[in-house]
């Protein structure tokens, strides 16, 4: 079997602020439990107003920092003043300020508080763009995430005409990554990617790490949590100089993974957002539907009839389920695509930038959507079928209300296995899931205005 034909094989992309004190501990670790933050991965100005009443977890206006408090480069708070970005979440202002002196970092924090820019940010800070030398590495789980990584890069450096990021994933041409990484002129200083193919990219030694600076994994739990592709990050750390800046995200971060990650670190900043305490989705509703197996099609029809929404993504459990339903849906005449990792590359991204861009109103998913991607107009979240674990409920949903705004979550419930993953996730997240009202719900509750 030739090395890309192996490389085609690991595809890890599917399982078939009014500012409140933060305590920090004298072993490095910090607690945001209650904090409320400003904005999120896709964040927006507010009107600064806040009240007494405002729920733990929602998003209000803060004006004890901004982001010139941090002192970034010119160039950067240029770019983040063209994104109306003013105030920083809570996670950004204690993670910032000491991942850009390089420190290392290893956050939970829940969707929509703003990581991904914590590492983009502090890594175009330190960046020092030479010719053919790879300062930073960035490793997720899916290739769709990486795609997005890499426009955040490019959103923030639009001002640093000298910096250049790559994105590198399976199912592509690896003998054009390796001539793009071949060449002085078009070699990136920042590299995006999934497990499988930087390892492949480094076995061949067409990836040179020698000059590594920055060592970043998101969603990091997904990324560490099987044997195979721990291997893949050991070597890819391996062949990284050992000194360097090494930071890791997540929205949900069990204490079983928590020492396997600090395995790659050198004392870091530990943050942990509502650590020891009941994880909840503020700002989103959440209902669930007892049907049978034959009657999904047909509510599924009426809920998409009767609904308001921006729009919304669809949880099936796997890729050919994913097709059935987009077939039966685009056949009804709803506006509907299907996003799963069993197409071709570059048909899954085009359809994953339609979806963003609005030409699409439904997307019919599995769980490649389940985690960290950000597409700020989805506000209705239907689990057609229930994940297997609770946590995943947590990213799926979570696509669903993000950046602070409202959202309404939907689940089926078709069988005894599915009643005993509702009763995890309940008691997993604090919440009481009510079955769904007959006369439905008011849209002024979950759609903002």
């Amino acid at each position: 079997m030739s090395h890309e034909s192996e490389e085609e094989l690991l595809d890890y992309s599917d399982e078939e602020i009014n500012v409140l004190p933060v305590s920090t501990s004298t072993d490095g670790k910090s607690n945001l439990n209650n904090n409320k933050s400003s904005i999120g991965d896709d964040q927006r100005k507010t009107d600064g107003s806040s009240t007494a009443e405002d729920k733990k977890g929602s998003y209000v206006g803060i004006h004890a920092t901004t982001f010139y408090d941090f002192l970034l480069k010119p160039e950067l708070i240029r770019a983040i003043k063209d994104c109306g970005f003013e105030h920083p979440s809570e996670v950004q202002q204690v993670c910032i300020p000491q991942s850009i002196l390089g420190t290392d970092v290893l956050c939970q924090a829940k969707s929509g508080l703003g990581k991904t820019a914590v590492f983009v940010l502090s890594t175009l800070q330190q960046l020092e763009p030479s010719p053919g030398k790879i300062s930073t590495i960035v490793i997720c789980h899916t290739r769709e995430l990486a795609y997005q990584i890499k426009n955040e890069y490019s959103r923030f450096s639009k001002y640093m005409p000298d910096v250049r990021t790559e994105v590198f994933y399976g199912g592509t041409d690896i003998k054009k990554d390796a001539e793009k990484l071949k060449n002085k002129e078009t070699c990136p200083h920042i590299v995006v990617g999934t497990p499988g193919r930087l390892h492949a990219l480094v076995r061949e030694k067409f990836l040179r790490l020698n000059n590594i600076e920055n060592f970043v994994i998101d969603e990091c739990d997904k990324v560490l949590e099987s044997f195979d592709m721990r291997r893949d990050i050991q070597d890819i750390f391996r062949s990284t100089p050992h000194q360097k800046q090494v930071m890791m995200f997540s929205a949900t971060l069990s204490q079983d993974i928590r020492p396997i990650c600090k395995k790659f670190m050198q004392n870091p900043l530990e943050i942990y957002v509502d650590d020891e305490a009941k994880l909840t989705l503020h700002g989103l509703q959440q209902y669930y539907i007892k049907l049978s197996e034959a009657e999904k099609n047909r509510k599924l029809s009426e809920l998409l009839d009767n609904l308001e929404f921006n729009q919304v993504i669809i949880f099936v459990k796997s890729t050919a389920r994913a097709n059935e339903l987009n077939n039966l849906l685009c056949q009804c005449n709803f506006p509907s695509i299907a996003v799963h990792s069993n197409m071709a590359q570059e048909e899954r991204i085009a359809r994953y930038r339609s979806f963003k861009e609005f030409n699409k109103r439904i997307c019919v998913s599995t769980d490649v959507f389940g985690r960290g991607i950000d597409i700020e107009r989805i506000n209705l979240a239907i689990n057609y079928d229930l994940p297997n674990e609770a946590d995943q409920y947590l990213h799926r949903v979570g696509r669903a209300g993000r950046f602070g705004t409202k959202g309404l979550a939907i689940s089926f419930v078709s069988s005894s296995a599915d009643e005993e993953i509702l009763s995890k996730i309940q008691d997993r997240f604090d919440v009481k899931i009510e079955d769904f009202p007959e006369e439905g719900v008011d849209p002024s509750t979950y759609m903002n205005t």
